[in-house]
């Protein structure tokens, strides 16, 4: 098909803090992009309607979803995935030790949204309310994971 909705194109940025160039149809989805076209599978993709928030990531810092963007959105862009967030980072420690997942499904997305908010400096009330109010799960029913962001946010959650 030489049809403009199937065309490819060179998408360059930096992910996880690695300069990248994917090559993607322009209807790919970001989301698509980072799994496939990259292999970086943490980023889960669940309602592909953005309501989940399973498949949040972070662009030039914020979190949005990555099913409700095309791939070549991402062009010129700075991109962090679960993939970038380290095993100590007191956020994935909190989680850990309040025991803030069940399948982990959601969790990639979760973390990265906490991390997000950390790095804003938001206050735990807000982060429990506002941030965790747009992700669902399925599993846990969300005790634990509202336990591990007073944890990590009261103790100034970097």
């Amino acid at each position: 098909m030489t049809d403009a909705a199937t065309r490819s194109r060179i998408v360059r940025l930096t992910l996880n803090g690695v300069l990248v160039e994917v090559e993607a149809e322009v209807r790919t989805l970001a989301s698509d992009a980072i799994r496939h076209s990259v292999g970086l599978t943490g980023t889960h993709v669940g309602c592909e309607q953005g309501s989940c928030g399973a498949c949040t990531v972070l662009v030039d810092g914020l979190p949005v979803r990555s099913c409700l963007l095309l791939a070549p959105q991402l062009d010129g862009t700075e991109v962090e995935t679960i993939e970038s967030v380290a095993p100590e980072h007191p956020v994935v420690r909190a989680m850990h030790e309040h025991h803030g997942l069940q399948c982990g499904y959601c969790t990639a997305g979760i973390v990265m949204s906490l991390v997000a908010a950390a790095r804003r400096q938001l206050p735990p009330a807000e982060v429990v309310e506002d941030v965790l109010g747009g992700h669902l799960c399925r599993c846990t029913g969300y005790v634990n994971i509202r336990a591990a962001i007073r944890d990590a946010f009261g103790n100034g959650g970097t």
